[in-house]
């Protein structure tokens, strides 16, 4: 590559994406797209600029997202999945062929401003057991070769998002990496400080509390706590600075005490397990929001916050693997039609959040358990809605917990009902579901309508005064439970 061409290519980033390449800290999301009921790419965008967020942080490079992303000047982390780690590690043509379909072609005049590459996610988690760990540098030499052959090396970064349980310790002042991940620890971020590219860390103090009786619950808040952690002449008033400092501590025991920090993922789930509620929710997010944005910093780096900070996440994932606990569905600031769950301010010019426009719903009308037949062998019905619906709301510690038995049968063939389009069919349960236009929701439990790209999609009830009839009948039933 000749001197003159690289230099048409810098400048053309410059005037691209701005007069200057320094990226000034703030807060961002992560926008998961495991849904059963996805909005339009264009409407979560719209969502993105009503609400002034500059940052978004993408795990996968998903061609209509990235489209409806194209021009807004929102900056960009886009993600690749673990999964392609070997194929992307073993061959440069396979790093070429992913820079050049999921960068080169949307890093243009009018395109994405995509900052970061993520390479894997989390992939030295310890439930992982090595599996991709040997991947991890080759596929990152790889794809910086083919970032160079793109131009893209000196505005695009690649980073690594690792789970909190790289490394540990007892108290922060003692942190290190796990023995087995030393070495490749220290490969990395040398490659990473070589490359001007940040360390990415997802901190979760709601999986602390989640995962441990004995965890003091104000620890893992910022309204402070009767349980601070003293560390030498350092005092640590919330899991969150804990952490970080620990993982500080890492960096600096492998010669990297001053490596500017990224904080991949963080926030508090509302719903699907004891402590996850709006209302600890809207606490733990504006209490990280309110301390970041302070520039409070951490003991071990004062007047020094991370350099971004991505909030997890934008939506619910109702699709989500509810394996590490029925909370994995509910982390969303937002639930999955993009309306907000709770005020809350992101430091960005708005005080709250602005709920998306323009969200086409299926029409208002649900499935429930039919009053007028023998519910006695629900049971199975029960198991294959849930098998494939999201119901991990009707769990212990979740909004529809307390529904009743009927109000469990409803919640199901609903959710399941909802997942097909409203199709008739689909709250058949052989005679024991019935449609209704009365909404079912029953206190903070919410009987969702699905969301659609076209309302042709879902079919009709054959009568709308039968439909009408069978409601009232229902709503009058529900009354006497």
């Amino acid at each position: 590559m000749s001197a003159p061409r690289f230099q048409s290519a810098f400048l053309y980033l410059i005037l691209l994406f701005g007069s200057s390449l320094v990226v000034e800290s703030a807060i961002g999301v992560n926008w998961g797209t495991i849904s059963f009921h996805k909005l339009k790419p264009t409407t979560v965008v719209d969502l993105l600029k009503s609400n002034r967020i500059q940052k978004v942080k993408l795990f996968e490079a998903d061609p209509s997202v990235l489209k409806a992303l194209m021009g807004t000047g929102i900056q960009v982390m886009v993600g690749i999945p673990n999964e392609m780690l070997a194929s992307l590690s073993s061959s440069s043509l396979a790093s070429d062929l992913w820079v050049r379909q999921n960068l080169s072609s949307y890093v243009v005049k009018g395109g994405v401003d995509i900052r970061y590459v993520a390479v894997g996610n989390e992939p030295f988690l310890n439930s992982y057991n090595g599996q991709y760990q040997s991947y991890i540098m080759p596929a990152l030499l790889n794809l910086q070769q083919s970032l160079a052959k793109a131009n893209l090396a000196s505005y695009v970064k690649l980073v690594v998002p690792c789970n909190a349980d790289a490394y540990e310790s007892s108290l922060p002042s003692q942190g290190a990496f796990r023995p087995e991940l030393t070495q490749i620890m220290t490969q990395l971020v040398s490659f990473l400080n070589s490359n001007g590219s940040p360390f990415v860390v997802n901190i979760y103090p709601f999986l602390s509390l989640y995962g441990n009786s004995d965890f003091p619950q104000d620890y893992a808040f910022f309204e402070g706590t009767t349980h601070a952690v003293t560390d030498g002449s350092n005092v640590y008033y919330n899991a969150f600075d804990g952490n970080y400092d620990t993982l500080v501590s890492a960096l600096t025991k492998i010669g990297y005490g001053q490596m500017p920090i990224v904080i991949g993922e963080v926030g508090w789930p509302t719903d699907g397990a004891m402590g996850a509620n709006i209302t600890a929710a809207r606490v733990f997010n504006q209490g990280l929001i309110n301390h970041v944005l302070g520039n409070k910093g951490t003991p071990l780096r004062p007047a020094a916050p991370p350099m971004d900070v991505y909030l997890f996440s934008l939506l619910d994932e109702g699709a989500k693997s509810v394996l590490p606990g029925n909370f994995e569905r509910h982390w969303g600031i937002f639930s999955f039609d993009g309306q907000a769950k709770y005020p809350l301010n992101l430091g960005l010019g708005n005080k709250v959040l602005k709920n998306a426009k323009h969200v086409e719903y299926l029409p208002s009308r649900w499935c429930v358990a039919n009053p007028f037949r023998d519910l006695t062998d629900v049971t199975n019905h029960i198991k294959l809605a849930c098998s494939i619906a999201d119901c991990s709301t009707l769990n212990y510690g979740g909004s529809c917990n307390g529904i009743g038995a009927k109000g469990n049968i409803s919640y199901a063939f609903n959710s399941y009902y909802q997942l097909h389009m409203q199709n008739e069919k689909s709250c058949e349960f052989d005679g024991l579901g019935m449609i209704t236009f009365l909404d079912p929701s029953i206190g903070e439990c919410r009987f969702l309508v699905g969301v659609t790209d076209s309302r042709s999609l879902c079919s009709r009830p054959s009568s709308a005064s039968a439909l009408a009839w069978v409601s009232i009948l229902w709503f009058f039933w529900t009354l006497v439970l």
